[in-house]
């Protein structure tokens, strides 16, 4: 059975504790950690911690590659995605998502494969390098990466596909998948509405079936081929107005997974969230 997870990003600039939390309520089956600035996500021993208060696993780490998380861990990005899988091997967890290497990590983008090959083996665990976008300004496309926004080009043996980022750039993203074949390893369940260039400038991470991607397609394709990797839901909910309606964000995410990977929602997960939601959301009422 393919595994449905859910990203701390889906409630970021919230704890980690929220994400583990709203996944239990919501039925996903574990967690892929996001490492930022926030210490509970760079060490073992919380997330262990919130891994069994919850009962849920932790799927994959997000190595911290955002600007935002520069300087988490240094700056030397060979020794971020080193600590990155030497967490992922400390939790359980059995894949790393990398992005690649920013133009100017110039020593670092040169070695970049051989650098994931190498940690990869260390840790026997997936390094997937996921698929990004080109950067615009002044009406041009920049080189932002190197040796490219486009994993498909690389010689890596795993890539995560990212639906919001397909959309950036202009990438069909079931075409994407079939190019990958068996080295797409893990998804990030999103959807976007365009392309850099059409108007569209920001990364929306959509909910599946809001955008323009043929996300249901890619699931129901890769379910057909028996496809063993994890799907990660990784959508944005900061426009929600309140804990119930984010909820209900991630629930649907959640359907639409299991809709289209033929998986029949589970009725003693289901049951057991809207016990525990009625017992944190009052005024919740119990639906039959």
């Amino acid at each position: 059975m393919i595994r449905v997870g859910m990203s701390t990003t889906c409630v970021y600039p919230l704890e980690p504790e929220h994400a583990f939390r709203l996944a239990k309520l919501a039925g996903y089956d574990g967690i892929e950690i996001m490492v930022t600035q926030e210490e509970s996500t760079q060490q073992p021993e919380p997330l262990l911690e919130l891994s069994r208060r919850y009962s849920l696993p932790i799927l994959s780490i997000h190595a911290p590659v955002l600007l935002l998380t520069h300087f988490v861990w240094g700056r030397d990005p060979r020794v971020k995605l080193d600590r990155t899988a030497a967490l992922a091997a400390a939790v359980g967890a059995d894949s790393v998502v990398v992005h690649p290497p920013f133009r100017w990590q110039a020593t670092y983008a040169t070695n970049f494969l051989s650098i994931v090959r190498e940690i990869s083996e260390k840790y026997d665990l997936e390094i997937a390098v996921e698929n990004m976008f080109p950067w615009r300004a002044a009406g041009r496309n920049m080189k932002a990466y190197a040796p490219g926004w486009d994993p498909r080009i690389m010689d890596c043996d795993a890539v995560t596909l990212d639906f919001s980022h397909a959309a950036l750039s202009g990438v069909d993203s079931l075409q994407f998948a079939n190019d990958l074949g068996d080295r797409l390893r893990h998804v990030h369940l999103c959807d976007g509405s365009g392309a850099i260039g059409e108007g569209q400038i920001f990364d929306e991470h959509l909910l599946p079936g809001h955008g323009r991607e043929p996300v249901a397609e890619v699931l129901e394709t890769l379910t057909a081929r028996g496809w063993t990797g994890s799907i990660v839901a990784e959508v944005n909910t900061r426009k929600a107005k309140s804990e119930r309606e984010r909820l209900e964000l991630l629930r649907e995410t959640l359907e639409f997974a299991r809709r289209h990977t033929q998986q029949t929602r589970r009725r003693r997960v289901l049951t057991r969230s809207r016990r525990a939601l009625e017992a944190i959301l009052p005024g919740h009422r119990h639906e039959a």
